[in-house]
């Protein structure tokens, strides 16, 4: 398979995930990389990576090409993904010091949401949110 920034390893899923304490590390430690993405797709949906694939270079191909037309993506609760549009301007050759016209462009930019601020700042102790229209309470404690 074929894809964005992919590569074809050929390899089937080999059963139930065991959760690596080592990956979920090196995620906290900087960034996390397509890959890694692609291994949190499979495990939490239960996916083979390669669908998990398909998925994760799916919405990336759509947001690049809503982008491309112009469009903006907003995904409610997470942010919003937009085109800023860079005026012509002089620069200036580093090397030479020679002055250069820089063309005008578009820069791809995201937005975070309200609630994606609000996850990353509270305090790690604190319960998480239930999603938006959701209940914090289990569902067996209402028939009481």
């Amino acid at each position: 398979m074929t894809g964005f920034g992919t590569r074809d390893s050929g390899f089937a899923n080999p059963g139930p995930r065991i959760p690596n304490p080592d990956k979920k590390a090196r995620m906290t430690n900087g960034s996390m990389t397509k890959a890694e993405l692609v291994e949190e797709v499979s495990r939490v949906s239960d996916l083979t990576k390669k669908h998990s694939e398909v998925i994760v270079d799916t919405v990336f191909r759509s947001i690049i090409e809503a982008l491309h037309r112009g469009e903006k993506i907003e995904l409610r609760g997470f942010g919003s993904f937009r085109l800023r549009k860079r005026e012509p301007r002089k620069g200036r050759n580093p090397k030479t010091g020679d002055k250069v016209d820089v063309p005008p462009k578009k820069v791809p930019y995201f937005k975070p949401g309200k609630e994606l601020k609000e996850l990353i700042n509270r305090d790690p102790a604190a319960p998480a949110p239930a999603p938006s229209g959701q209940s914090n309470v289990p569902p067996d404690a209402m028939a009481v």
